[in-house]
């Protein structure tokens, strides 16, 4: 049986509640980068308002953002990104009550409804995972070709040999149409490329190479000498990693910047808002992300992702979300920063991502 997207059950909107409902508030920004007071913070989940006798959804959502009337559509806007005068819809309740409506049954399965009382319901070390990587296989056979893969990434692939050389395969099976990340995971993979060691050790027998801490600020410093990351592999004769695919196969990837960054290498972001603008625009239209070893990485992105999309032909499709980590804390903090719709799979980072490559047959 060929993979089937979960299908979207959208609201009745004929039932008395929607019908009777108020018109939605609107009121004007007071001035630049202010919401109005009562102003309505978005979720993760579809939301519709209720203008001039319409119910619209906000098709491009946010979390914590707010909602914007502008031309005719529901546009979802940042605090900072508000101007002055624009209507924004005001509100703090969710059914109907001020002609808002949040709708969390909309991709509602009968396989995933369950007694109110049952055992081993979360994700965590003991939960059984083989059920999740066979329906990821699928999701990724099927976005390859139909949607838009986003992997958010930590360093700890960089500092492997085989995770190196399963993602490699991975993206050249394009599997991967972005690649969100910081300095240190294009950093140390460009070290794995460039001298065989990630921080100063051999990426495959983990011995430390003397004055291999050196080794990163080495590479940083001669990609700055040839003035960007392309060039570098190009006289440096890189052919293996992470980047070094990325570029080789054309895969856009964003480069965060953070305090703590040495170097930089070029093309990293160094300002918090540019980072976030970039990588919001790279999850507008993503319809799986698969976030790995990396927490603040994995919220950010968390916090910018909703539950569903909205396509060209106005089809409303889920997004598919996953947060891969060894560490249950992690996995529950994403949920607990409200991204309820997120999938946790406590595993290796490196382990998980050979078992993609795998699973694909690659």
């Amino acid at each position: 049986m060929s993979f089937q997207l979960d299908k979207f059950t959208p609201p009745d909107f004929t039932k008395e509640i929607f019908v009777n409902a108020p018109e939605a508030k609107l009121m004007p920004v007071p001035k630049d980068g202010v919401a109005p007071d009562n102003f309505h913070a978005m979720s993760i989940f579809p939301e519709y308002f209720k203008i001039n006798g319409e119910w619209l959804l906000a098709e491009e959502s946010r979390m914590d953002c707010v909602p914007v009337f502008e031309d005719g559509i529901i546009k979802v806007i940042e605090f900072r990104l508000l101007k002055e005068g624009q209507s924004v819809i005001c509100g703090r309740t969710e059914n109907c009550e001020e002609g808002i409506f949040v709708w969390t049954e909309g991709f509602v399965r009968e396989d995933e409804k369950c007694d109110a009382f049952a055992f081993r319901q979360g994700h965590s070390r003991e939960s059984s995972f083989s059920r999740d990587y066979d329906e990821l296989y699928e999701i990724l056979k099927y976005d390859r070709d139909h949607g838009k893969i986003v992997w958010v990434m930590g360093p700890a692939f960089s500092f492997d040999h085989d995770a190196r050389d399963a993602f490699s395969k991975v993206v050249a099976g394009g599997y991967v149409h972005t690649v969100l990340a910081g300095n240190a995971l294009a950093t140390h993979d460009l070290e794995g490329a460039y001298l065989n060691t990630a921080l100063g050790q051999n990426i495959y027998t983990q011995k430390n190479q003397p004055n291999g801490h050196y080794n990163h600020l080495d590479t940083i410093n001669k990609v700055r000498y040839h003035g960007s990351v392309e060039e570098f592999i190009k006289a440096e004769n890189i052919d293996n990693g992470i980047i070094y695919n990325c570029e080789k196969y054309g895969v856009p990837y964003v480069l965060a910047g953070s305090i703590r960054d040495d170097g930089p290498l070029p093309g990293v972001y160094g300002n918090a808002y540019e980072s976030q603008d970039a990588m919001r625009n790279c999850i507008r239209d993503a319809t799986t992300v698969i976030c790995m070893a990396t927490m603040l990485h994995t919220i950010a992105v968390g916090n910018m992702t909703p539950s569903y999309r909205v396509l060209a032909d106005g089809t409303v499709r889920k997004v598919y979300f996953y947060c891969v980590d060894i560490s249950e804390f992690m996995v529950n903090k994403l949920t607990d920063r409200g991204s309820l719709s997120s999938k946790g799979i406590v595993t290796n980072a490196q382990d998980f991502i050979v078992n993609i490559a795998n699973g694909l047959k690659l």
